[in-house]
């Protein structure tokens, strides 16, 4: 009996020293990303139209000498840098939180048609309220959330299946996608200087832009951080979760709001910018696995490297033409979508 006791305690501590081992490779594999976003920041505040160097980049961000140079690093590169994170982090957050709720790989703030709700209300609101353009943001919202909320209840029948979820979402895609057509059909002379907000572009954001994006986004940043073990205990079942006291309903329509809140403090800045909330997810869990514990952090940081470098990509590869970073992550996101269909490890519904 001893023998036996000491058996299993022997097995016990070899499975606790694998699951250590694997819980500080991942860290690991954290911080290397970090590491590897603040060098495709640098890249961004030194690199474009005006190269400078690092040094001289990182001396004129912390001192105002009153250069030209300065000008362009603080004023133009700097909240560029900054909504171009926020806005990454926001969709893929949105997207993996999309994927876990409803189970479904194919789910993002794009497909889903969240991002065209929001898009659309967008649009409506710069039509009928344009001197209250601060309030854009909860325009948004409220369309990315009736959004989602109608594909959700319309694909629900005994159980939310998720091929009708993709297509419902695809359904009412077109439909708002017809609405905001005909928006600036009728109302050309409203919508002008507003291109950017359909194929998604990041010229020609200021401070001003980031303080629209920046108090959505960390709300629902900082609430997403409390997420992933009421995630991963989603992921179990329904009648796991219950039997564990969570309120799968409730637990679903918070979820659901914080990731319509995410979409659209994107969308009220840079427009739509499709595949970041599905290819983003998809991207961290090749890298770090399914875990949410793991999961949310990696996707936090992928999002701003991804949106970054596309950002980069547009401004630098083309120069002097800049191409819009919707277009970039499209060219690029497109690509990425058909290999995870065709892979082994490709997207799964359940």
């Amino acid at each position: 009996m001893k023998s036996a006791t000491k058996r299993i305690s022997f097995y016990e501590r070899l499975e606790q020293r694998a699951n250590d081992h694997e819980h500080w490779q991942k860290i690991v594999l954290i911080v290397a990303l970090f590491l590897l976003l603040v060098v495709v920041t640098v890249c961004n505040l030194v690199f474009g139209a005006a190269d400078i160097s690092v040094k001289d980049g990182i001396r004129l961000l912390l001192h105002d000498d009153g250069s030209m140079q300065r000008q362009i690093i603080f004023n133009v590169r700097l909240p560029r840098i900054l909504i171009a994170s926020l806005v990454g982090i926001s969709l893929s957050l949105s997207g993996v939180i999309l994927q876990g709720v409803m189970r479904n790989s194919l789910a993002s703030p794009s497909i889903i048609g969240v991002t065209s709700g929001a898009s659309f209300m967008g649009y409506v609101f710069l039509v009928m309220l344009p001197q209250y353009s601060e309030f854009l943001t909860i325009g948004t919202f409220i369309g990315a959330f009736s959004t989602t909320l109608i594909i959700y209840a319309i694909s629900f029948k005994n159980g939310a299946s998720p091929m009708r979820l993709v297509l419902s979402g695809i359904a009412i895609s077109s439909l708002l996608g017809a609405g905001s057509d005909l928006i600036r059909t009728f109302f050309p002379d409203r919508l002008e200087g507003v291109t950017g907000f359909l194929i998604g572009g990041l010229n020609g954001r200021t401070w001003v832009d980031l303080d629209l994006i920046w108090p959505y986004a960390l709300v629902g940043i900082i609430v997403a951080v409390f997420m992933p073990r009421r995630m991963n205990i989603m992921m179990l079942g329904e009648q796991v979760a219950l039997s564990l006291g969570v309120n799968t309903e409730k637990t679903r329509l918070f979820f659901i709001v914080i990731a319509s809140l995410l979409a659209a403090a994107s969308v009220s800045v840079v427009g739509i910018i499709g595949f970041v909330g599905m290819i983003v997810p998809h991207m961290a869990r090749l890298i770090i696995g399914s875990d949410n514990n793991y999961l949310f952090p990696t996707t936090i940081i992928l999002g701003a490297i991804v949106i970054l470098a596309c950002d980069l990509i547009g401004r630098t590869f083309f120069n002097p033409i800049e191409i819009p970073v919707g277009i970039i992550m499209s060219a690029l996101g497109a690509p990425f979508f058909l290999y995870l269909l065709r892979s082994k490890k490709g997207i799964e519904t359940s």
